[in-house]
């Protein structure tokens, strides 16, 4: 049987996801470093690996047309 994979998750996955406490998680969202939440007060996994792996671009290194 496939496992599956969560495309949103809470605070507390998200935290468990970095391998931090959710107090710590939380302070970096607080601080910018991470993303807010998108709806629903979850978190979009794939921009949390991205952010995490270097591969997005982080909000003061887009380009401005």
């Amino acid at each position: 049987m496939a496992q599956v994979q969560p495309l949103f998750v809470s605070e507390r996955t998200a935290a468990k996801l970095l391998d931090m406490k959710p107090s710590e998680f939380m302070s970096l969202v607080n601080a910018g470093a991470l993303p807010r939440a998108v709806r629903h007060n979850r978190w979009d996994v794939a921009e949390l690996q991205a952010i995490m792996r270097g591969t997005k671009i982080k909000p003061s290194e887009e380009f401005k047309l």
